[in-house]
C-alpha cells in the first residue's frame, strides 16, 4: 500500500513570519496556530525586501529557532519550511503599517462560514496554502510565501507537480499582470515554465503572447532541498541582489537572465490554479477593493440568508467604534479599523483611518484623506498621514506624497525641503516626516493643517510641527508601544462582539468560527445578552442552533455550570426542526393489505467509498453533500430484512430475529418512548409513529387510545425484523434497516412512499432517536447500485442521484481485487457523530475544511469509476481514509492498524466503512495475486474469532419490496 506523508495538513509544517522587530517577541508570546500549523515570528532581515539576503538570513535563524545541530540540508529535508514575507507597514501598504500585510485585519465574507471574527490574512492564507502541500508528492523543502494579495481558489488542483521549484500561477490579462511577476509557458505545455518575468509592461506581455501563455505569480514557491541549497549559497555571495532577478529569472528552460552556476540546473513547473484569483494588497484603494470583491463573490440570497442579496458596500468598519452616521454614496471607499470615531467627524470618501485613540474632536477630512496613528510610550502619538493614492516606495525625490512631489507639501506649510532633506536620495520611508505629540497637544484644528490640500499659513504649527520629534515611516513601526496599540484593538473588538451577537439576525456572526468567539468572548467579563433568537418568524432556523451552540461554548470556556444543557438544546432543536418537517406531512393509515398477506421488505447494506460526512446535518443542511457509495448484498442475500402481517389482536408487536427479543405496545405512551437511550425497539416505535400510530404525525381525526385507533385500523400489526450484520458494521446497517421498516410499514398502512420521500423519512427517524446520523446510509441501500448522490443547502434534502457503471465492482474486481473483511471490532458511531457535529454547530475551520475536502474527493471518486480506472479509484479511496483520519483520529484504532500492518506490502488501499473505528474493512489489493496473500494471511492470523471475509456482490435492485 502506498505510504502517506502525511495524516494532517499541517503535520511537519513549520511556518515562520517576517515581522518588525518590536511585533516578533509580542506575537511569540501568543501565536497563533492557522490550520492547526504554529506559526513562529522572526523579525525582518536588515537586508532589502525581496533581496537574497533578506530571504535566506530567515531560512537560516528558523533552522536556529527549531534548534538546528546538523547542516541545513538535513533541516530542509526533515519537513515544510515555510517562510511568510511581507515588508514593513508603510512601504507600499500605508495601513496597518505595524504588522504590516501579513496580520491584516480582514473581515468575515458574508458568504463564508467558519471564518474567525479576529481574522487575519494570516488565518485565510496558511490553511489554504497547507491544502496546497497536501497536494504535493514531495513532504520537505523550503516554501517562500508573499502576503501580496489576498488569494482566493474555488477548487484545488488535482495534484502539486514535482520540481527543484514549482511556481503557482493564475490566468489574468496582460494589463492586470503588469508591474507584477509573470510565469511565461509554452502553449502546449502551460505546466512547463520557459521564463519568470519580474516586472514586465502589458504591451511585452502581449507580444509575448504570440508564442506563450502567461500567469500570474501567486506569490508562493516550493523549493526543493537542492533547490534551498542553491538559495543560501547565492544569500552567503551576493545577500543584496534581488531575489526574482538572481534566482527567479534564471529559471526556465529560456530564462530571462543567464546566471552561472543557476541556468539549467533547477528544474522548474508551473501549478496552475485553475479557480485561482489573486486580489491585490498594495495600497489602501486595493485594500478596499480586494475585500468589496471577494465580499460580494456571492449575490445568492438563499446562500447569504437574512443580510439580503444587495451589494456589499465599500465601507468597512472593524474592532471600531463608529458614531459618525455614514451615508453609502458621500462616505464611499471607507477602512476604519482599531479606531475611535465620534459623531463630531465629518469624513468625506475615499479614507482609510487605523489606530485612532479615543477623542471628540470637531475634525473635517477631505477626500482620499488617510490617518494612522501609532502609540509610542507614555501618552505619545506618530500621526502618520497621506492620502489613498499615494506610492511610498520610492525614493524621497520621486516618491508621490498627497498626489504630488513631497516638497510640495512642505512649501504649502511654510517649510523649506532643501534645508530639512538635503538627501533626495534616501527611501521615502526612511524621511523623517511624522509629528509624534502627546495627545493633549493633538488638535483637529492641526490635523486639518497637516492633510488638507491647501492648509490656512500658520506660524503656530509650522513650528509645532519643527519642534516635535518626527518618525519616519519605518522608525513609527520600530518605536511604536505594541502593548498599547492591542489593548485599544481588543478593548474595541470586545464592545463590537456584544453589537454583533445584538444584530445577529443581519451580521455574519452566526456563520463565523463560533468556538474562536466563544473564546474572544469568554475571555472577556462581559455578560451575554439575552437569548432573542427563537423559531419565530423573521429569523433562519439555524440561527437558533448555532445560539444555543455559541452560548454553551462560551460557559464552557468560562468553567460555568450547566453548559451541557444548552449544547443538548442545540441538538434537540436540530432534531426537532427535521423531524417537524415529516410531521407537517401527516398521514392517513389505512389498512392496505388482507388478512393472510405478509409484506416482505428487503434491503442491501451500503459501501461507502467517498463523501461520508458531508451528509451530516447541519453540514449538508447549510452547503448539501456529495456522496459515493454502492449498494451490495453479502453472501448472496438482502441482509437487511423485515416481514409485517396483521394481527386479530388490537396491538403493535415487534420482533427481533436476530436479537430473539419481543414487545408489544398497546398504548401511545409506548411509543413515544422512541428516544430513550437503549431501547431495542427505539426504532420500530420511530417508525410506527412516522405511519401515523402516534397522533401528533396523524392527519386522521384524534383517536382515545391506540386500542381504539387499531380497531379502527382493522386489527393490530406484527413486525419482524432481521439484520444479518454484527452491530458496529460500519455498512449503515440502523439506517437502512430503518428505511426497510417504514417501507414495509407505509405499504401496509398504504402510504404509498416513494424512495425519495422514505430517504426524507429516514433522516427525521435518525434524528427522533437523537442519534443523529445524514443520509448516506439509506440512499446507498435504497438506490440500487453505484452512485453518486448530492443534496443541496436546505432543511428539505431532496437526493440527486447520478448512476455509474458497475466494471470495477463486477467479477473481475468484487471479492478478487476488492475484498470485504470484518475485523470484528465494534464501535458506536454516536459518541465520534456528536464531537464532529458540535464542530460543525460551531463552524470549526478544521471540521468544515476536512469535510468540504471530503465532499471534493467524492467528484474524485464518480470520475475515476466513470473512466473505469482502478488506480483512480484506490486514489480515492486512498484520500477518503487520509480525511476520515484527520477529522477524527479514533478512525484507525491500533487493533484496526494491527491488521493492516500485517497485509500492508499487499495494499494499494484500504479504508474502514461508515464512521470507522471497527466493523467492515473494505481493501483493494495491488493485484490478484496479492488479494490471496491478504487472505492467506488474515486467515492464518485473524485478530479475534468474529473476523472473517465476507462475499459481496452488487445489488441491482436496491430496496425491494413484495406481499406474499
Amino acid at each position: 500500500m502506498k505510504t502517506i506523508n502525511k495524516t494532517s495538513s499541517s503535520e511537519g509544517v513549520s511556518v515562520f513570519l517576517s515581522l518588525p522587530k518590536g511585533m516578533a517577541p509580542f506575537f511569540n508570546a501568543e501565536p497563533k496556530s492557522p490550520g492547526s500549523a504554529r506559526c513562529r515570528a522572526l523579525y525582518r532581515s536588515a537586508h532589502p525586501f525581496g533581496s537574497v539576503g533578506e530571504i535566506t538570513d530567515l531560512i537560516q535563524r528558523a533552522a536556529k529557532e527549531e534548534g538546528l545541530r546538523a547542516q541545513p540540508e538535513e533541516w530542509f529535508r526533515s519537513g515544510w519550511k515555510v517562510i511568510v514575507l511581507s515588508r514593513d507597514g508603510g512601504v507600499d501598504f500605508p495601513p496597518e503599517m505595524a504588522s504590516n500585510r501579513i496580520l491584516l485585519p480582514v473581515p468575515v465574507f458574508r458568504w463564508s462560514l467558519g471564518q474567525r471574527l479576529d481574522q487575519t490574512w494570516l488565518d485565510l492564507q496558511i490553511p489554504l496554502l497547507l491544502r496546497l502541500l497536501q497536494k504535493s508528492s514531495a513532504s520537505s523543502g523550503v516554501v517562500l510565501c508573499y502576503a501580496e494579495n489576498l488569494l482566493k481558489i474555488q477548487a484545488l488542483p488535482s495534484q502539486v507537480p514535482t520540481a527543484d521549484v514549482v511556481h503557482f500561477g493564475v490566468w489574468a490579462q496582460p494589463e492586470d499582470l503588469a508591474g507584477k511577476g509573470v510565469l511565461l509557458c509554452p502553449r502546449n505545455a502551460p505546466t512547463e515554465l520557459a521564463a519568470y518575468l519580474a516586472q514586465p509592461t502589458a504591451s511585452q506581455l502581449r507580444d509575448k503572447g504570440v508564442n506563450y501563455a502567461f500567469l500570474g505569480d501567486a506569490g508562493i514557491q516550493l523549493l526543493s532541498p537542492e533547490a534551498a541549497e542553491l538559495l543560501l549559497f547565492w544569500g552567503n555571495r551576493e545577500p543584496e541582489s534581488n531575489f526574482s532577478a538572481l534566482f527567479l529569472e534564471s529559471l526556465g528552460d529560456t530564462p530571462t537572465r543567464s546566471k552561472p552556476n543557476m541556468s539549467g540546473r533547477l528544474s522548474s513547473s508551473v501549478c496552475i490554479l485553475e479557480t485561482g484569483e489573486l486580489h491585490p494588497l498594495r495600497t489602501g484603494r486595493d485594500l478596499i477593493q480586494s475585500v468589496s470583491t471577494l465580499m460580494n463573490l456571492e449575490l445568492d440570497e438563499t446562500k447569504l440568508g437574512m443580510m439580503g442579496a444587495k451589494r456589499h458596500p465599500n465601507q468597512y468598519l472593524q474592532n471600531s467604534r463608529f458614531s459618525f452616521p455614514l451615508r453609502l454614496d458621500a462616505n464611499h471607499t471607507l477602512w476604519i479599523e482599531n479606531s475611535i470615531i465620534p459623531a463630531s467627524w465629518s469624513l468625506s470618501y475615499e479614507h482609510v483611518l487605523t489606530g485612532v485613540p479615543e477623542n471628540n474632536w470637531d475634525l473635517k477630512l477631505e477626500p482620499r484623506v488617510c490617518l494612522d496613528f501609532s502609540p509610542e510610550d507614555n501618552d505619545d502619538w506618530c500621526i502618520k498621514f497621506y492620502q489613498i493614492n499615494d506610492r511610498l516606495s520610492a525614493a524621497l525625490g520621486k516618491a508621490l506624497w498627497f498626489g504630488n512631489p513631497f516638497e510640495i507639501w512642505l512649501r504649502k506649510r511654510a517649510l523649506t525641503a532643501e534645508e530639512l532633506f538635503p538627501d533626495y536620495k534616501i527611501p521615502f520611508a526612511d524621511a523623517k516626516l511624522f509629528p509624534v505629540l502627546p495627545f493633549e497637544r493633538i488638535t483637529p484644528a492641526f490635523i486639518e493643517w497637516l492633510t488638507q490640500e491647501d492648509p490656512t499659513p500658520s506660524e503656530e504649527f509650522t513650528q509645532l510641527w519643527m519642534k516635535s520629534p518626527k518618525r519616519s515611516l519605518h522608525d513609527s513601526v520600530a518605536q511604536m508601544n505594541y502593548i498599547r496599540w492591542e489593548h485599544q484593538r481588543s478593548t474595541l473588538r470586545d464592545e463590537g462582539l456584544q453589537a454583533m451577537l445584538r444584530n445577529c439576525r443581519w451580521s455574519v456572526f452566526y456563520k463565523a468560527d463560533l468556538q474562536s468567539s466563544a473564546e474572544l468572548f469568554g475571555q472577556t467579563k462581559l455578560k451575554l445578552p439575552p437569548v432573542t433568537v427563537e423559531t419565530a418568524e423573521g429569523y433562519e432556523p439555524l440561527q437558533v442552533v448555532h445560539d444555543r451552540m455559541f452560548r454553551s461554548a462560551v460557559m464552557r470556556y468560562r468553567q460555568e455550570p450547566h453548559w451541557e444543557h444548552l449544547e443538548a438544546e442545540a441538538f434537540q432543536t436540530l432534531c426537532r426542526m427535521i423531524v417537524e418537517d415529516a410531521q407537517i406531512e401527516k398521514v392517513q393509515p389505512r389498512r392496505s393489505i388482507i388478512e393472510d398477506q405478509v409484506v416482505w421488505g428487503r434491503c442491501p447494506v451500503r459501501l461507502d467509498l467517498a463523501g461520508g460526512w458531508s451528509d451530516t446535518p447541519p453540514y449538508c443542511l447549510e452547503r448539501g453533500g456529495r456522496v459515493v457509495n454502492l449498494a451490495v448484498d453479502l453472501n448472496g442475500q438482502p441482509p437487511i430484512q423485515v416481514f409485517a402481517k396483521l394481527s386479530d389482536r388490537p396491538e403493535l408487536v415487534v420482533r427481533s430475529i436476530d436479537q430473539g427479543v419481543e414487545s408489544r405496545f398497546t398504548s401511545y405512551e409506548e411509543l413515544r418512548t422512541y428516544a430513550q437511550p437503549g431501547d431495542s425497539f427505539a426504532l420500530a416505535k420511530a417508525a410506527l409513529a412516522q405511519v401515523g400510530f402516534l397522533p401528533e404525525f396523524s392527519s386522521l381525526s384524534p383517536y382515545p387510545s391506540l386500542k381504539e385507533q387499531l380497531q379502527d385500523f382493522g386489527g393490530g400489526i406484527e413486525l419482524s425484523l432481521l439484520s444479518a450484520v454484527p452491530k458496529g458494521s460500519g455498512l449503515g446497517t440502523s439506517s437502512i434497516l430503518a428505511a426497510t421498516v417504514l417501507s414495509t410499514l407505509g405499504e401496509v398502512c398504504g402510504l404509498a412512499w416513494d424512495k425519495n420521500a422514505l430517504f426524507t423519512r429516514t433522516l427525521a427517524l435518525e434524528q427522533m432517536l437523537t442519534t443523529g446520523g445524514g443520509w448516506q446510509d439509506q440512499a446507498g441501500g435504497i438506490f440500487r447500485g453505484i452512485k453518486m448522490i448530492e443534496t443541496s443547502s436546505g432543511l428539505k434534502q431532496s437526493p440527486v442521484l447520478r448512476w455509474l457503471p458497475d466494471q470495477l465492482f463486477e467479477q473481475d474486481y468484487a471479492n478478487k481485487n476488492i475484498l470485504l473483511y470484518y475485523t470484528g471490532i465494534t464501535r458506536i458511531a454516536k459518541n465520534i457523530l456528536h464531537e464532529i457535529v458540535r464542530g460543525i454547530f460551531l463552524n470549526s475551520p478544521r471540521h468544515l475544511s476536512v469535510i468540504e475536502e471530503i465532499a471534493d474527493n467524492a467528484r474524485s471518486a464518480f470520475n475515476a469509476i466513470q473512466m473505469a480506472s482502478y488506480s483512480s479509484l484506490v486514489e480515492s479511496v486512498r484520500e477518503s481514509w487520509r480525511l476520515n483520519q484527520l477529522l477524527d483520529s479514533g478512525t484507525n484504532p491500533p487493533e484496526v492498524q494491527g491488521i493492516l500492518d500485517k497485509v500492508k506490502d499487499y495494499l494499494d488501499a484500504t479504508k474502514l466503512l461508515g464512521a470507522g473505528g471497527g466493523g467492515y474493512l473494505l481493501m483493494f489489493a495491488k493485484d490478484r495475486d496479492a488479494a490471496e496473500r491478504i487472505r492467506k494471511t488474515l486467515a492464518a492470523n485473524p485478530p479475534n474469532n468474529r473476523a472473517r471475509f465476507v462475499h459481496f456482490a452488487l445489488s441491482d435492485q436496491g430496496l425491494q419490496l413484495t406481499r406474499s
